[in-house]
């Protein structure tokens, strides 16, 4: 770093994204990306004169997308805020509900964004040990008297908690935000959406990137009543008021009013998962009960570290963390059928070969 970089983020360290490799054609099943592409609805959007508009600034408001969203979620547009990807939501979020007076509570193992949001924006973090089942405890969560983010689906674990767990943390924790970050939700997991109108502290997070295949767009929402989203599109309007470009926003309008795409790769990306994880429970792995794109998994035969390294070997790439508690797990992002039986061709020759 240089001699002009602040000592209050010197000592950062930043999220590091999955690997996006160059040098060589890999099956690449490290970032949850999803296996299809866009909606053809949304491709057919992006006319010449569309592309030309690109010379005028975006709608500050977002408004295609805020409405799209509100109409297939039962919310009126101003209940919903678009952003650069969920990850600006969610840092707009933390930085409009926390502070130095008021920190932010998530689990330990849990999406490793919230961490160095919370060192970025100075603010008190607690980190919330999982059970040894990586279940979250609900009644950690009650009365923690400060901003509460939980991915549900949890990442890298893909288990999540019900509707009614999340209202128990709701209503223990009535003067905080609770944040649900829901970008794995679409894969079998029950949104909290329709609690939106009972708590006024709840906000929703999701995105575009998996289930809509639209992770190179860069588009996220929140959604929550009307008075979160206006303190959202104030921090917003302080730091970057034009953050969705023009083709991005009409990518997701058009995407989010093609059901029928939707629902067939999810339905698609579900069925594979289960197939996954058959065959790697068949080759002796222990799994969790994920509801996210991606399975959790390690085997005892060999350290997980091993496992990825010779995955790499054979071209494919995976994810895993140095993190005590989960080095020997593995994150496998759901790819085609033939990726996943490519994969499960992999583990057999490294595990019984």
């Amino acid at each position: 770093m240089s001699r002009f970089f602040t000592d209050e983020l010197a000592a950062l360290s930043p999220y590091t994204p999955g690997e996006q490799p160059k040098e060589r054609k890999y099956i690449k099943l490290n970032t949850n990306e999803s296996p299809f592409p866009p909606s053809p609805k949304a491709v057919e959007a992006l006319t010449r004169a569309e592309i030309e508009s690109l010379r005028l600034y975006s709608d500050p408001t977002c408004m295609s997308v805020c409405e799209a969203v509100a109409k297939r979620n039962g919310l009126r547009p101003e209940q919903v805020m678009a952003g650069n990807g969920s990850d600006e939501n969610l840092a707009f979020a933390l930085r409009a509900f926390c502070g130095r007076q008021k920190g932010v509570a998530f689990p330990d193992i849990t999406y490793g964004f919230y961490p160095v949001w919370a060192k970025l924006f100075d603010i008190p973090a607690q980190e919330i040990p999982l059970a040894a089942d990586f279940s979250l405890r609900v009644e950690d969560y009650v009365g923690l008297g400060r901003t509460i983010v939980i991915a549900n689906p949890n990442a890298p674990t893909g288990k999540v908690l019900s509707p009614a767990q999340i209202e128990t943390i709701l209503r223990g924790n009535p003067d905080n935000v609770v944040i649900v970050d829901e970008a794995y939700v679409d894969f079998g997991a029950e949104s909290c959406v329709p609690l939106i109108s009972r708590y006024e502290n709840l906000l929703v997070v999701q995105t575009f990137s998996k289930s809509r295949s639209l992770a190179g767009a860069r588009l996220g929402f929140a959604m929550g009543n009307a008075e979160l989203i206006a303190d959202l599109n104030r921090v917003k309007f302080s730091l970057n008021p034009y953050n969705v470009n023009r083709l991005t926003l009409l990518l997701g309008a058009a995407s989010m009013a093609d059901e029928g795409y939707f629902a067939a790769c999810t339905k698609k990306i579900q069925e594979t998962r289960e197939w996954t994880a058959q065959e790697l429970a068949r080759l002796g792995f222990e799994l969790t009960d994920s509801k996210a794109n991606f399975v959790f998994a390690r085997t005892l035969k060999m350290p997980g570290k091993q496992v990825y390294e010779q995955l790499r070997e054979r071209g494919i790439l995976v994810r895993r963390w140095d993190s005590p508690r989960i080095a020997d797990w593995l994150r496998i992002s759901i790819g085609t059928m033939e990726d996943m039986q490519a994969l499960a061709g992999a583990m057999t020759e490294i595990l019984e070969g």
